[in-house]
């Protein structure tokens, strides 16, 4: 759990850092930062995507993923919960925080990094993985917060129970994460760090942490096709 605590440090001071200057730095150019970070996230997601090795797997993931997530509404509750707290602090000049910390939780939280590194030290007691992404949401957050302010620091608290989950959570699964499924999963995870990327550019609107059940059914469908006596 050392890797995911300090993680949450990083997303802590980041976004402590960017809310604090956030009120020195134009609008102008809190926009154009984060249009860079939007096109760093697609970059990023799309170096993920690549890692997948059955595209029919992904397909089904996301359709199911997109189904319980649109039925449970993740997207609305970590808004909801977002905007809770942002009746006790206010709202920001360029953003709310319930903004914030939705775009917060999913950008520090849904990866290759997170999946990986989350894994890797669940399993092996590995956190050089998290101890890297930590220095990159360090940087991220920082600007992030420059926009949205306050609801960044929080997303430090969705870092800290979703990572813990998957480290805690590696060790029961051991069975059915192979490399292959290990794989699947950061595919899926990354296709929508692409959604979210494009959510912070400005080019659309999708409900991205609806999609996120996807990441769980990725090794269970990458496992199940495993057993299958022919290759899909």
């Amino acid at each position: 759990m050392l890797g995911v605590i300090v993680n949450t440090v990083a997303v802590l001071l980041g976004g402590t850092v960017g809310t604090l200057c956030k009120k020195g730095i134009p609008e102008k150019l809190s926009n154009a930062v984060m249009i860079g970070i939007g096109l760093c996230t697609v970059y990023i997601g799309i170096d993920g995507a690549l890692s997948g090795e059955n595209t029919l797997v992904l397909i089904i993931s996301m359709v199911l993923g997109a189904i319980v997530g649109t039925l449970i509404d993740i997207d609305d509750k970590l808004d909801r919960l977002g905007k809770f707290v942002e009746k006790k602090f206010g709202k920001n000049q360029n953003g709310s925080v319930a903004q914030g910390f939705v775009t917060g939780s999913l950008l520090f939280c849904v990866g290759s990094m997170t999946v990986v590194g989350s894994l890797n030290a669940g399993l092996l007691g590995d956190n050089q993985i998290l101890y890297t992404k930590s220095l990159l949401d360090l940087i991220s957050s920082t600007m992030l917060a420059a926009t949205f302010g306050f609801g960044v620091i929080l997303s430090a608290v969705f870092v800290f129970v979703f990572q813990g989950a998957l480290v805690l959570l590696a060790g029961l699964l051991q069975n059915l994460l192979s490399d292959a499924a290990i794989a699947e999963m950061t595919c899926a995870g990354s296709v929508i760090i692409i959604a979210l990327g494009l959510n912070l550019i400005g080019i659309s609107k999708f409900k991205v942490a609806n999609y996120m059940p996807a990441i769980i059914f990725a090794p269970i469908l990458s496992f199940l096709f495993s057993l299958l006596p022919f290759s899909i």
